[in-house]
């Protein structure tokens, strides 16, 4: 798969939020990140474009599956790394002196700490996603997601994504909890 493959995979019906515009704003995100070398640019590039390619909010393997094909087709010194931080993104939970984990994984939550408006978008988007969940039972799981990384003492594993979005994160999911019920 290339480039133009995963635009499609991406744009498939259905991804409101797991869409083209996560990716570029993962990249952006990824763009801001110093110290980095080009190996581990590239990896994170490739990890970015791949974490997601497979996502139906019906299974709970999309992870693995994205971690698979991204294995079969990116650059043979990468593969093993970029399935590895895929994985990753299952949990959100990274070892400590993991920076490329950290990194990849702060960039993946960085919309829980976007400003009001664009967060109350991402999670009207996932809403979407789950159109298939009753109500009930979707303010219930989203719930116990959001419960889950509130509870974090560190949201964000990367110290500068850390510094400047934990605070906002913070608020936004007190909100949606206070709104879900």
């Amino acid at each position: 798969m290339n480039r133009e493959q995963l635009a499609v995979a991406y744009a498939a019906p259905g991804r409101h939020y797991h869409n083209l515009a996560h990716i570029e704003d993962c990249l952006t995100a990824l763009a801001r990140v110093d110290g980095l070398s080009a190996v581990e640019r590239e990896t994170l590039t490739e990890a970015i474009w791949w974490h997601d390619v497979v996502y139906d909010p019906a299974r709970s393997d999309n992870e693995e599956r994205s971690a698979e094909l991204a294995e079969q087709h990116v650059r043979i010194e990468l593969r093993q790394e970029v399935g590895r931080l895929i994985r990753l993104t299952k949990t959100h939970d990274v070892d400590a002196g993991d920076r490329l984990g950290a990194v990849l994984i702060s960039i993946d939550l960085a919309i829980l700490g976007a400003d009001p408006a664009r967060y109350d978008a991402y999670a009207a988007a996932i809403r979407r996603e789950f159109s298939h969940v009753s109500e009930d039972d979707f303010r219930i799981g989203r719930a116990r997601v959001l419960r889950r990384f509130a509870a974090r003492e560190v949201i964000y594993p990367d110290s500068s994504f850390a510094a400047t979005l934990d605070r906002q994160a913070r608020a936004n999911l007190a909100r949606e909890l206070a709104a879900l019920g």
